[in-house]
């Protein structure tokens, strides 16, 4: 599997390109803002070809670019239908305070194709197979998606949902830390503690390090560990 990751826009929102190899297909995870031209220099230097788009989420800093990157290779987008209402009114997920930094405005619109995603299906794209798991907490619509590496293992976009040493913030509409804790219990501690996590902001993780340090997931039957977490 070839991974191409890469930060962008002010929130430096982690996009990656996904491939069973250079010069193959491959999907966008995430094309936040900014992302249009770095992933036109990444598909040209890996002689790609972009499939689909996958949302992890509907916030702006991971969907920004969506609409001119889908609409330009004539591609779909995929995103849970609980997030889908962000991308024609990003707001719907910006605190008050984050509306008004961007003076109340902020204008986006759907690709031409969107698709919605569901619960523990797999998508069969570009040569690669990628369960969904639905992963509440961080926006209602949030998901994960997990596949197998070519040697064996395994690998996890993540999103915002969990982080190297942290989770993403819960105190955003659509965000509640009772919903994430139970996500964290059921749909990302059973996995394998050699999962590669590959998050929507900042470095890799595996399972098995946050597991073993991460407090948000050593402390969930805590409720004074509850905090605000990290993300947009």
């Amino acid at each position: 599997m070839l991974v191409v990751g890469f930060p962008t826009g002010v929130f430096q929102a982690n996009c990656y390109l996904v491939a069973p190899a250079a010069g193959e297909a491959c999907v966008i995870v995430d094309p936040g803002q900014d992302a249009a031209e770095p992933i036109t220099e990444a598909v040209r230097k890996h002689r790609l070809s972009p499939v689909a788009a996958l949302l992890t989420h509907g916030h702006f800093d991971h969907v920004f670019a969506v609409a001119p990157v889908c609409d330009g290779n004539d591609i779909p987008a995929w995103i849970h239908p609980e997030d889908r209402g962000m991308l024609t009114d990003p707001l719907q997920g910006i605190s008050l305070g984050g509306a008004d930094f961007f003076g109340g405005r902020l204008e986006m619109r759907e690709p031409a194709e969107v698709r919605e995603l569901a619960d523990g299906t797999t998508l069969d794209l570009a040569g690669l197979s990628l369960t969904v798991d639905h992963t509440p907490g961080h926006t209602r619509g949030s998901v994960v998606f997990r596949g197998e590496l070519d040697e064996g293992g395994r690998v996890l976009f993540a999103g915002d949902t969990l982080f190297a040493g942290s989770i993403g913030r819960t105190d955003l509409p659509g965000g509640d830390m009772r919903t994430m804790n139970t996500t964290l219990r059921t749909k990302l501690l059973p996995l394998p503690d050699e999962t590669v996590v590959l998050p929507g902001h900042g470095p890799s993780t595996t399972i098995g390090r946050e597991r073993a340090s991460n407090p948000f997931l050593l402390g969930l039957d805590d409720p004074s560990a509850a905090g605000p977490g990290r993300g947009l």
